[in-house]
């Protein structure tokens, strides 16, 4: 697959495939090439002039007020990147910092940083090829990923480590060369392009949302599982409940698990057993539509994102100028995530209850623990103790993170977002998530089963197939762990997707 990027119209499901284990390929497109060269004119206008220019003819954070030589342009580029590459810790995942170098691709053809075209060109055939740098994951306070920036371009320049297309870490001038792409040479502007941006957190929030958005589709078709299998009320998803208290997310939530329960018996409410259900299943709608919308809050702040400029200084081809500005601070990220980390709080406390009456017999007419006729088993009662610690890791992971006034370049850079730490708990809350989908989908098969019914919905049919594929029934005690992880995994995979059955 080929994906052309032109700087404003990258989506976060297009990231995916670029960062992903047969990563698509990216091709440029020729407006955006065009606005780097534009754009690149500007800076050496601005050159030529002699014009005071941040990072370009001055010194960056606190002496910004320092004017350089001319002599020093271009060696300050190499200083910049040198000076600021200290990311540390375990490397980055490849997909993350693959989803990065598309990112900083795709936003430097918006024509914002005045990059020389040769940074473009070595960011893109490096990613075209597998060569992907080795930075900490250690190395941003979310104002600019400026030291995970550096380490990028320390690999760039031949100074740094990289990922060979094998896998295999080497110095990457021998990465470069054994790959036929000569190592980046660096004019004026050049380093501060590659250090000062957020496309690491960027592209960090894009696939975590994507991530996400999969995740909260999956729960959705396990809802629907539990409820026709505890033979639930369906007057909660009625289109004039959602019109009566119109919420942001609720009706598409209604309209979702209607449509994965076409066919089921218990669209006719005189087949329900109960008048009124359990909050977990009659307040599913409110619950996951606030999933949802917040979900599009939290894509609309990953896609603006990942297709803005988060430069400072930023060219104005319009008028042939370059100005100052606060672009790479990214305090909505932070917000996002942590909301959208919230949001999965709530979604899998209400998705913990769900499982709890799937094996409660006098909520759900079944053997208590869901155990088989017959045996001395205690079912699924131990497996509540795993989903219970699911909920108390997704849910401390979800906790506030924390900012503070900045200590940063003497006071000049005086605040912080923390976003990259709200980002990576994100991912962790959803990765929680995928596994206690799992449990909700290995206890409603469970149920579906012993409830036998004649009739059944075809999409719920299909997914109770799915699970029985890695996971079958539970007639006597034995351990689970395969059986999550199998579930789990087709999860990750996309096997319970709204499009899937």
């Amino acid at each position: 697959m080929t994906i052309i990027l032109d700087g404003s119209h990258l989506t976060i499901e297009e990231l995916a495939l670029i960062a992903g284990e047969d990563p698509a390929v990216v091709e440029l497109a020729p407006e955006g090439v065009k606005r780097v060269h534009d754009a690149r004119a500007v800076v050496m206008e601005a050159l030529e002039r002699g014009d005071s220019v941040y990072g370009l003819t001055t010194g960056l954070g606190s002496r910004a007020g320092e004017k350089l030589g001319a002599d020093a342009l271009a060696e300050f580029s190499y200083q910049t990147i040198r000076g600021r590459a200290h990311a540390i810790g375990e490397p980055l995942s490849i997909p993350i910092v693959r989803a990065a170098m598309a990112v900083r691709l795709n936003t430097l053809l918006k024509g914002a940083a005045g990059a020389d075209m040769a940074v473009v060109e070595c960011l893109q055939q490096c990613l075209n090829r597998g060569l992907i740098p080795v930075i900490g994951e250690v190395g941003s306070i979310g104002a600019g990923d400026l030291c995970w920036g550096a380490t990028l371009g320390l690999a760039l320049i031949g100074e740094g480590q990289m990922f060979d297309q094998k896998g295999a870490v080497a110095d990457s001038l021998a990465v470069m060369q054994a790959a036929g792409i000569t190592p980046l040479s660096l004019g004026p502007r050049d380093g501060l392009a590659l250090a000062n941006h957020s496309s690491f957190s960027a592209a960090m929030m894009a696939l975590g949302v994507n991530r996400a958005s999969r995740m909260m589709e999956s729960i959705q078709s396990a809802a629907a599982l539990s409820m026709e299998a505890f033979m639930a009320n369906l007057t909660p998803l009625d289109p004039i409940a959602a019109e009566m208290r119109p919420q942001p997310g609720r009706s598409v939530a209604a309209q979702q698990l209607l449509d994965l329960l076409q066919g089921s018996p218990i669209l006719n409410t005189a087949n329900a057993r109960r008048l009124q259900d359990p909050l977990s299943m009659r307040n599913v709608t409110e619950v996951h539509g606030a999933g949802i919308a917040t979900l599009d809050f939290a894509r609309d702040a990953a896609e603006n994102e990942i297709n803005g400029a988060s430069d400072n200084p930023v060219v104005d081809l319009a008028q042939r100028r370059i100005i100052s500005c606060g672009a790479y601070h990214t305090p909505l990220l932070s917000i996002a995530a942590q909301t959208l980390s919230n949001a999965f709080v709530h979604v899998a406390t209400t998705q913990l209850s769900r499982i709890v009456k799937l094996l409660t017999e006098r909520f759900s007419g079944l053997p208590q623990y869901l155990a088989a006729p017959g045996s001395n088993s205690n079912g699924f009662a131990p497996v509540l103790k795993i989903a219970e610690a699911l909920v108390a890791e997704l849910s401390h992971a979800a906790m506030p993170v924390p900012v503070w006034p900045s200590v940063n370049a003497d006071g000049v850079e005086d605040i912080q977002t923390n976003a990259p730490v709200a980002i990576k708990a994100l991912d962790r809350v959803v990765a929680n998530a995928e596994s206690l989908c799992a449990i909700e989908l290995i206890v409603a098969s469970q149920a579906y089963e012993l409830r036998g019914n004649a009739e059944s919905a075809p999409r719920v049919k299909s997914m109770f197939k799915r699970v029985r594929e890695v996971s079958a029934t539970l007639e006597q005690d034995r351990p689970l762990t395969k059986d999550i992880e199998s579930v789990a995994k087709q999860v990750q995979a996309g096997c319970y997707l709204l499009d899937s059955h």
